[in-house]
């Protein structure tokens, strides 16, 4: 059995469609900083880095070498993970592991991307076969209309469900100053903006951001010793396919499905929907946030578009959703699985500011890429 590791610092830039005042490194600079600040630590304490973006989309080769100055990581271990849209989990998730093996003490998880300098449709359009999928799969819209279109066609899930969604991670948002959309919008606003690919509408779907987050973990007596009030990591577990995209079932999410039974099991958790305290999900579109309940299991298969009518995922439900705002306000893919980790553990820490849970004991965060990967990462106040 490895050794208990907690979180003990976050940080994370303000994130903008186009952060014009700083480039990259110094991006991951502000990230960095921040996250030592938050842990009353200095660069020098860190052993080791995980870092992690989208690897190709700005044209940079050995990103690990060109984010030396951000980092702070000069003469240091630096593992880089790159899993698309998962990435900034899997960082998290290497980061722990190095800390949980007892390779070292305390390692910095960084997830970055400068999205205003990259071309993200055309990077993911690759990864469609060029015959068979890529007219309908080319980019992340298509095949999120896919996926909801025939959970709708299953379950009688409807447009209006999932911009109850939109409408409530859109408004959660507001409370985050670090978020990159910050506007008030209702149902009407989002079924009246215009339509990318049916049923996804412009106001379900994520932005592109540029932006960082850190993260850092530390082993249980550094933890004990550094905060007073760690988020202590119960599970981690990662969870990615491939296969042709049509060959996919498309009204799960089968990954997720596996991912968080394991979380689950790992963490003692039984009705998650009752002892998650919180959940900072990384869904990309508001059909996510209908179709993606079934496959965390907070609800029967089907009974989503109920769960999410019921008000139990809102601010004030028995188990928010997105307090941060989500991925549908603030997305800089190599980090925005980091932001969710990062904020899952500031609501365990209590130091979330104006979007606080009162009494948040348990935590997930989760990762999503690919149309077929799945990260969990299960948080909490006390010692797994």
């Amino acid at each position: 059995m490895g050794r208990r590791v907690g979180i003990i610092g976050v940080g994370q830039t303000h994130h903008a469609s186009k952060r014009l005042d700083a480039s990259g490194v110094e991006l991951i600079a502000e990230a960095v900083t921040r996250a030592l600040d938050d842990a009353g630590i200095q660069s020098a304490d860190i052993d080791a880095f995980s870092i992690g973006n989208m690897d190709h989309f700005e044209n940079i080769n050995y990103v690990d070498a060109w984010a030396t100055d951000g980092l702070g990581s000069f003469m240091k271990p630096v593992f880089k993970c790159t899993t698309g849209g998962t990435t900034g989990n899997t960082v998290a998730a290497s980061a722990y592991y190095q800390v949980a093996s007892g390779l070292f003490d305390l390692v910095m998880a960084v997830g970055w991307e400068k999205n205003s300098e990259s071309d993200t449709s055309a990077a993911i359009a690759t990864c469609a076969n060029p015959v068979l999928e890529r007219d309908a799969f080319a980019g992340a819209i298509g095949p999120l209309a896919t996926e909801y279109s025939m959970y709708m066609q299953a379950y009688g899930a409807t447009q209006e469900d999932a911009a109850v969604v939109a409408t409530r991670d859109r408004n959660n948002a507001l409370n985050n100053p670090y978020a990159h959309n910050r506007m008030a919008v209702t149902v009407e606003d989002v079924m009246n903006s215009p339509m990318l690919a049916y049923p996804v509408k412009f106001l379900d779907m994520c932005p592109r951001s540029d932006g960082a987050c850190a993260v850092i973990f530390a082993s249980e007596a550094t933890a004990k010793k550094l905060c007073d009030r760690p988020a202590w990591v119960h599970a981690s577990v990662v969870r990615h396919d491939f296969a042709y995209l049509g060959d996919l079932e498309w009204t799960r999410l089968q990954t997720l499905e596996s991912a968080s039974s394991l979380a689950y099991k790992y963490a003692g958790i039984t009705n998650p929907l009752k002892e998650l305290d919180v959940a900072e999900l990384y869904m990309p579109c508001s059909t996510c946030g209908v179709k993606w309940m079934d496959s965390l299991w907070f609800c029967d298969r089907g009974q989503a578009p109920k769960l999410i009518r019921s008000g139990a995922t809102h601010m004030d439900g028995i188990m928010p959703v997105n307090p941060s705002g989500g991925v549908i306000s603030t997305n800089p893919i190599g980090a925005t699985a980091m932001i969710r980790v990062g904020e899952a553990a500031w609501q365990v820490m209590g130091r979330a500011a104006d979007r606080q849970i009162p009494g948040v004991r348990k935590a997930i965060a989760t990762g999503y890429g690919g149309c077929a990967w799945s990260n969990v990462m299960i948080l909490g106040a006390d010692l797994p």
